[in-house]
């Protein structure tokens, strides 16, 4: 059975790499701070989710992964 899933144009993927990129950027700049708020908090945790989500994607090729695995790693922290 052929795969069904269409299948990402580049266009998409650069896409969704700046937009996980964006993810990359909230997290370090707020884990960056000396405390956060419970909302900067719940905003770290949200895109460490997307990140954790974008990281899943099979449709990866030759992007650069790693921003979003030290990403994931220091919201986790």
């Amino acid at each position: 059975m052929p795969d069904e899933t269409p299948r990402l144009s580049d266009a998409e993927i650069a896409r969704n790499y700046r937009a996980a990129m964006d993810s990359v950027n909230v997290i370090n700049e707020l884990m960056a701070l000396s405390s956060r708020t419970p909302e900067e908090q719940d905003r770290v945790s949200g895109n460490v989710q997307h990140l954790e989500l974008m990281v899943a994607k099979d449709y990866w090729t030759t992007e650069d992964l790693t921003p979003f695995n030290a990403a994931i790693a220091t919201g986790r922290a």
